[in-house]
């Protein structure tokens, strides 16, 4: 029996229990996640997540200037000298190059669950995708599902994105096939409530609203799209690639 396990916010991470049992999968919807599914299926080489910007440029430092792409924010402000990480102002710059990605909360949630037995990244773009990989690899084995949430705060957008891809998870597999905490199964359920307002759920959270009051209620609207993209991005040593 397969099991799925929910974490609301990246600081509920235990590193002591993320090991080889474990299938990691993050969502970052608004919008790490997000943009780095975009990054690569507009023929990025790969996306490095980073803890920080000073660990950011000391990455960039190891490669040619003119095969990185430079791009974070820091509590919702561009980092002096990056490239700004919303999908509408950076796709343009990512085709052929290793994309360094600094973020608040995403990239660090990604990064603390590194030494599970295979991490992946999702957002509503892919979940369909990244859904039917784990059906496909993992039969029977334990989900854990981490939602970066925002400076330690509980997300809307993650939650609403994590009962998207939980939902999948349950119609691939079998309802009766998977064991759900409560947490998991309460993300299910908040979807299957609002599955079809996903573009008011993302701009009605506060990062949605955030991001509208900055002039990105493109972005906001692209995020909340669903299976548009076909790809599984998965973390492999320091770089996600698909």
């Amino acid at each position: 029996m397969m099991k799925i396990n929910l974490l609301m916010k990246k600081e509920e991470i235990d590193h002591e229990k993320i090991d080889q049992t474990k299938i990691a999968i993050v969502l970052d919807i608004l919008l790490a996640t997000t943009t780095i599914t975009a990054a690569l299926s507009e023929g990025a080489e790969c996306v490095i997540p980073v803890l920080d910007e000073q660990e950011a440029r000391a990455e960039g430092k190891k490669h040619d200037e003119k095969d990185i792409c430079l791009t974070g924010e820091y509590a919702g402000m561009v980092i002096d000298g990056f490239n700004n990480p919303a999908p509408s102002l950076l796709l343009d710059h990512v085709r052929g190059k290793k994309v360094i990605l600094s973020t608040t909360n995403g990239t660090v949630a990604i990064r603390n669950v590194a030494d599970a037995k295979k991490t992946y990244i999702a957002s509503l773009l892919n979940g369909q995708a990244v859904a039917e990989e784990i059906v496909k690899q993992y039969n029977g084995e334990t989900i854990l599902v981490v939602c970066s949430g925002s400076s330690g705060q509980f997300c809307l957008e993650d939650y609403y994105g994590a009962g998207y891809l939980i939902n999948k998870l349950i119609q691939l597999y079998g309802e009766g096939k998977i064991d759900l905490t409560d947490s998991a199964r309460s993300a299910a359920l908040f979807y299957e409530r609002f599955s079809e307002d996903s573009e008011r759920i993302l701009g009605e959270s506060k990062v949605g609203q955030m991001l509208n009051h900055f002039g990105l209620e493109a972005d906001v609207k692209y995020a909340s799209q669903k299976g548009k993209i076909n790809l599984i991005p998965r973390l492999i040593g320091k770089k996600v690639v698909s």
